[in-house]
């Protein structure tokens, strides 16, 4: 079975009513937490459709931490079998995609300790359009022409290795923020930190990345908003 394949039917694994079809005829809610609800007591319907609302900006995630596209596809597939077998300690008191994203985010960085440049990272063109889209990192951190940036394999090669040399929290800060457009708060749920440590990992990961990419860098220097100085900002970083 193909990695994608295996994506695909993770959206039913471990379901403890595998064998029965929704009632003919049934609405499936959209609200995510009657879908989790209904998940909970077993419906398959309302996991999937979970699944499918949430499963490419997963991807785009766990893509931008690890930064290639099958060990993307396995944090992704993990994340939601991991999700299902747990939906009965999801409470509600954050959404259910905080939830999930910081599963997925957790799974990206133990992922990426474990095997951190054992692998060279999978920058294709495909990888580009399926986890960098319009509104997103490339773009964001060298302040350019979103076209220049997409074209020029140099710079998304210059960008790769800027991305290595940082931390994998200063990292995952920046793909959060940059990429997904979390909020603060947001970001201090799923890293489970303050608000403060985010904004200072924040600040610093921006910082060294335009550090490195400063000929390509057309913006403004980064707005430290009120960030403390980050104990994990270091040359190597």
């Amino acid at each position: 079975m193909s990695k994608r394949a295996g994506l695909a039917t993770a959206a039913a694994a471990g379901a403890p009513d595998a064998g029965r079809a929704p009632a003919a005829g049934a609405a499936v809610p959209s609200d995510d937490r009657a879908l989790v609800a209904l998940a909970q007591k077993g419906d398959r319907a309302a996991f999937r459709t979970l699944f499918e609302r949430y499963h490419r900006r997963a991807y785009a995630l766990a893509f931008g931490v690890v930064r290639n596209q099958d060990d993307a596809l396995d944090v992704v597939q993990d994340a939601f079998i991991k999700a299902h077998r747990h939906l009965d300690k999801f409470e509600g008191q954050a959404s259910f995609y905080t939830w999930l994203y910081r599963i997925v985010m957790n799974l990206a960085i133990d992922h990426l300790r474990k095997h951190k440049r054992q692998q060279p990272v999978d920058f294709t063109d495909q990888a580009v359009e399926n986890a960098v889209s319009e509104d997103a990192l490339l773009p964001k951190i060298i302040g350019g022409n979103p076209g220049r940036a997409l074209m020029d394999r140099e710079i998304r090669e210059r960008i790769s290795e800027a991305l290595d040399s940082l931390s994998e929290n200063h990292r995952a800060v920046l793909v959060m923020r940059e990429l997904d457009g979390l909020s603060y708060e947001e970001m201090a749920v799923v890293m489970q930190c303050s608000k403060g440590t985010i904004m200072s990992r924040l600040f610093h990961a921006r910082k060294n990345m335009q550090r490195q990419l400063a000929d390509l860098y057309q913006g403004p220097p980064p707005d430290a908003d009120g960030a403390a100085p980050d104990p994990e900002d270091s040359p190597a970083d």
